[in-house]
């Protein structure tokens, strides 16, 4: 069975060649291999971050994908996809008898292709979801960094209106550019007069939705002398097949604005005067789920679900029942030291940012000896700024707010997405100060809007939405300290005093919890 071969062919090649130690390699390997057999599809999660150790656990699925006979597609992000094709690829292929044809694209090289398709996620996302037939069916698919599928699958389902987008609106219906301009003019006034808020973005209000309304009713009527906005002329939404004309751009967003649970948001660009519309989903689950039947799929992710069956996120991405396999972290090799002080005021209390900027100062004066980067993650925007002012005018230039030159011993201050992105090209630090959870805050617009959606449809929006974030940003945010075994100080008490508390601490696993700094801590990087 293929199941021997590729355990056998894996184990004398990690032996030869001295890769990276990861105890799971040959069981992942067996099971990616039986999925392939079987045609069933499976979830795994490695433990490991997308990106983290540069995937060592990727070895595992290459083998079984280059030894199977019959065609395959493996979806993955650029980045891995440059290192799969420049590195670990052509090392396996030395190591297989009957090497396998590898075709890079999106869309299927040819009827008859038996070898092995390398796409992205983009592009096998968008042909699947609109029901194209730029891929075959029925081929087994392995997809990798399935932690970011929920984000992939949004970002399809979107539509958005740039603002050169108004402009070419008003070439393609020259008739009505005035009320073009007019619904535009309007629009601009009604964005501008929210208040300012951390995340330049407001959901779409009532008298905002009806100016847009009120222009795709003049968009379809056919050249008349009536002027926009006329009362008597209002008639019933017009369909979507009477946009054939429009240019792109407006035929997928008044398709998505009109679908049943959606999101209608402006971004506000305040110093340009200018707004981007966007119309996209609250939930993928409903969406995704129509493509899982087409083909088996084995979905590869680090850790996307406290629980190994992943209830919750097969929940939200829509899938069925599979198998499913959680690896857990080496206990000797990716422990953490945990901070985790008791006496810190709550977040949302007056006293809680002196009381945070204190214990970071703390923090760094005790790791100061053992040089190496500092990161410091703090998710509220106008925190961050006043942080990171505090903590430059006593360590002047050592402190970065999201900048990536560093000095070797710089503190880098920084909210939650800037670290994700970056986190895999810069050093790994020796300390990770957090100031409080990624929870999504409600202050978000679109955080608003879609736990507002989870509560009509009487879900609960904490354990479905807010949490289940929450949980994957943090475990994402401290990988590198992990590989390191460094030390994490989490500064938000509700850890402690909060009934989630213990799913936070899961997350963490395996960790060792210390009550008090001791410069020996930072004195010997453990890699």
């Amino acid at each position: 069975m293929i199941e021997v071969e590729v355990h056998n062919s894996l184990r004398t090649f990690l032996r030869s060649s001295g890769e990276p130690y990861w105890p799971h390699h040959l069981t992942m390997a067996r099971l990616v291999a039986r999925a392939l057999r079987l045609g069933r599809s499976a979830l795994m999660q490695t433990g490991i971050a997308p990106g983290g150790s540069h995937g060592r656990y990727r070895l595992s699925y290459l083998m079984p994908v280059l030894m199977w006979p019959e065609p395959a597609i493996l979806v993955a992000r650029e980045d891995v996809r440059q290192r799969l094709l420049m590195v670990e690829i052509p090392q396996l292929q030395q190591w297989i008898k009957t090497p396998k044809a590898i075709r890079t694209g999106d869309h299927w090289p040819y009827d008859g292709f038996q070898g092995l398709l390398i796409t992205s996620p983009e592009a096998w996302l968008a042909d699947r979801l609109e029901q194209g037939n730029r891929f075959q069916t029925g081929v087994p698919t392995v997809i990798d960094g399935v932690d970011d599928l929920e984000t992939w699958a949004h970002q399809q389902l979107t539509a958005g209106i740039q603002p050169a987008d108004w402009n070419e609106l008003m070439l393609a219906c020259p008739h009505r550019a005035d009320a073009i301009r007019n619904a535009r003019v309007r629009l601009t006034r009604a964005f501008f007069q929210h208040p300012v808020n951390p995340y330049e973005c407001n959901l779409l209000d009532a008298p905002e939705q009806e100016i847009l309304r009120r222009l795709f009713l003049s968009l379809q009527k056919s050249p008349t002398p009536a002027g926009y906005g006329n009362a008597q002329a209002i008639e019933p939404s017009p369909s979507i097949a009477d946009f054939s004309s429009l240019p792109a751009a407006w035929r997928n967003f008044w398709q998505r604005w009109q679908t049943e649970g959606q999101l209608s948001w402006a971004e506000i660009e305040r110093r340009q005067g200018q707004f981007t519309l966007y119309c996209g989903p609250v939930e993928v689950a409903s969406a995704l789920s129509k493509i899982w039947p087409q083909q088996p799929v084995v979905l590869i992710g680090g850790n996307v679900d406290l629980e190994t069956e992943a209830t919750v996120y097969r929940q939200r991405v829509g899938l069925p029942e599979m198998t499913c396999l959680k690896f857990s972290p080496d206990r000797q090799n990716e422990l953490i030291h945990l901070y985790l002080p008791d006496r810190l005021p709550l977040p949302n209390t007056p006293q809680f940012q002196d009381a945070l900027i204190q214990e970071i100062r703390t923090l760094l004066n005790a790791s100061a000896l053992a040089g190496g980067l500092t990161v410091v993650l703090v998710g509220d925007v106008p925190l961050k700024a006043q942080v990171g002012a505090v903590l430059a005018a006593e360590f002047g230039s050592r402190v970065q707010v999201e900048k990536t030159c560093l000095d070797g011993n710089g503190i880098l201050v920084t909210g939650w997405e800037f670290w994700r992105q970056h986190q895999g090209v810069l050093p790994a630090p020796q300390l990770l100060a957090i100031a409080t959870l990624p929870i999504p805050s409600l202050e978000n617009p679109l955080v608003a809007g879609r736990v507002a959606y989870y509560k009509q449809q009487r879900l609960d929006w904490f354990r479905l939405y807010l949490l289940p974030v929450a949980l994957s940003e943090l475990q994402r945010a401290i990988m590198p300290v992990r590989e390191r075994q460094g030390v994490v100080a989490l500064l938000d008490t509700r850890v402690l005093h909060r009934s989630y508390g213990h799913q936070v601490l899961a997350a963490l696993s395996p960790l060792a919890r210390i009550d008090y700094l001791d410069a020996s801590l930072f004195a010997q990087p453990n890699y």
